[in-house]
């Protein structure tokens, strides 16, 4: 089975614009993220970009990268096209890695690649048990409920499942709750053809892409991970990255 990393990275963000170009003591941020990917076990690693800075940028530290359109709203149908760019095979497992995570636990790459040694997986994502309050009741923090068989049932900002007549405070102490780690992965096949699916009542909801392909009848197996990486989303994150690895 063959496994390929691919790295959506966009130059434009509203909220920090350039950042996979942003330097992290010495090394951009993407250089950071594809080094990372290289210690997994993955067969190739590609970056997929609309941006001419970031494509050179690439080639000069000698990754592999490709030019993708502009348009794309979301890091999902930026390495769908990456992939038909590529020539990728129907069955190859397509790792879906975040462009602003530079210090992603090439561990975590690989129990993702491992769901698919199941032959009936058609996606895979991460998910972590949550321990404290402040990360149940976040509603930037995305939750998932889970079947019997490992497979998400739903994703929600809010905390569930809701335990009718108990104390949130108890919550944590009367039930087993995950948060959602933001990875995917597909078989090419599946990505091609979730990529070109209309957007649903669920996401337009809540806001959360992978609702789509539950909608549409997709199952979504999960592994769990105990890590979880700091996404650098505004230039203050990079305060935390200085103080978890360089301090």
């Amino acid at each position: 089975m063959e496994f390929i990393g691919i790295i959506p990275a966009r130059y434009q963000s509203s909220r920090f614009p350039g950042k996979p170009l942003v330097d992290i003591h010495g090394k951009s941020m993407i250089h950071r993220v594809y080094e990372q990917c290289l210690k997994a076990k993955l067969n190739r690693v590609v970056v997929a970009t609309d941006d001419e800075r970031i494509f050179k940028h690439v080639l000069e530290f000698g990754g592999e990268v490709v030019m993708t359109s502009s348009k794309h709203e979301s890091g999902t149908d930026r390495i769908a096209e990456g992939a038909k760019k590529l020539n990728l095979a129907a069955d190859i497992v397509i790792i879906n890695i975040q462009g602003d995570e530079p210090f992603i636990d090439p561990t975590d790459i690989n129990i993702l690649a491992d769901c698919f040694f199941d032959d009936s997986t058609e996606i895979a994502t991460l998910i972590k048990p949550i321990n404290n309050s402040e990360t149940l009741f976040n509603i930037n923090t995305p939750k998932v409920v889970l079947g019997q068989n490992k497979q998400a049932l739903y994703f929600s900002r809010e905390a569930i499942p809701h335990l009718r007549g108990i104390d949130k405070k108890e919550w944590l102490n009367k039930s087993f709750y995950f948060q959602h780690i933001g990875i995917y992965a597909y078989r090419n096949q599946t990505l091609q053809t979730i990529s070109k699916l209309p957007m649903g009542d669920l996401e337009r909801s809540e806001g959360l892409e992978q609702l789509r392909w539950l909608e549409n009848s997709y199952t979504i197996k999960t592994a769990i991970t105990q890590s979880e990486c700091i996404a650098v989303d505004s230039p203050e994150d990079l305060e935390k990255i200085d103080k978890k690895f360089f301090s």
